[in-house]
């Protein structure tokens, strides 16, 4: 599956250079003219990376980062055109996770992209968004369309897992062997039976999300473009 970069920057040239190169190297790319149309991209859609602009119309890119790590452990590569010592300081204590200063390589940023993305590879995301479905792994809570939704534990495992891999087929196999608890008897229909009733949970008129693949298994849609 692509990977999601989230591009905050208020200069549309750059903003549109940005996509065409990144999607040229393989990256899904969506993007937000300022922060809080950044923030609110993210309430819809999950990003794996996020190129994050300092200067931006309606305040400075290191609250916004701040806002962002209250809600979300995405990795945010800062972009900027200032390039002083207390300025990089300020930025990764604000919870960014690499600072390129402008202007810059795009080989460059493509490089400290895929280190950043290096790092967090393995590590378990705590946080997760999927259009109108948001999941704290930490806290247990998982909402839709800012609702609590109760779930069980092995429901929220069985979401988290369609989450990460939003849009992608899960096979039964798959979700057998990564969602399901090792105690509990390992069946095809087992997996039936918690996709049947996650659906009783999450689906509303109109909106249907988990969608059955026949002959391959499941996945969790949602269109973000």
């Amino acid at each position: 599956m692509k990977r999601r970069v989230l591009v905050v920057e208020d200069d549309s040239h750059t903003a549109d250079w940005l996509r065409i190169y990144l999607e040229r190297a393989g990256y899904r790319v969506f993007s937000a003219p300022d922060g809080t149309g950044g923030l609110k991209s993210l309430e819809t859609n999950q990003a794996d990376l996020i190129l994050l602009d300092l200067m931006l119309p309606d305040g400075d890119g290191r609250e916004f980062c701040r806002q962002i790590r209250l809600t979300s452990d995405v990795p945010v590569i800062m972009l900027t055109a200032l390039s002083a010592r207390n300025d990089r300081l300020e930025g990764l204590a604000g919870g960014a996770d690499d600072y390129v200063t402008k202007p810059f390589d795009p080989d460059e940023l493509l490089l400290r992209m895929e280190a950043v993305l290096r790092r967090y590879k393995g590590q378990v995301r705590r946080i997760l968004r999927c259009g109108p479905l948001y999941l704290d792994r930490d806290r247990g809570e998982f909402t839709l369309f800012g609702e609590p939704v109760r779930l069980s534990g092995v429901q929220r495992d069985i979401m988290a897992l369609f989450m990460e891999n939003c849009n992608c087929i899960l096979s039964r196999s798959q979700l057998m062997e990564q969602a399901l608890p090792p105690g509990e008897e390992v069946f095809d229909r087992a997996v039936d039976t918690h996709i049947q009733r996650l659906r009783k949970l999450i689906h509303r008129e109109g909106f249907e999300p988990l969608q059955t693949v026949y002959g391959e298994g499941y996945r969790l849609v949602w269109e973000d473009e």
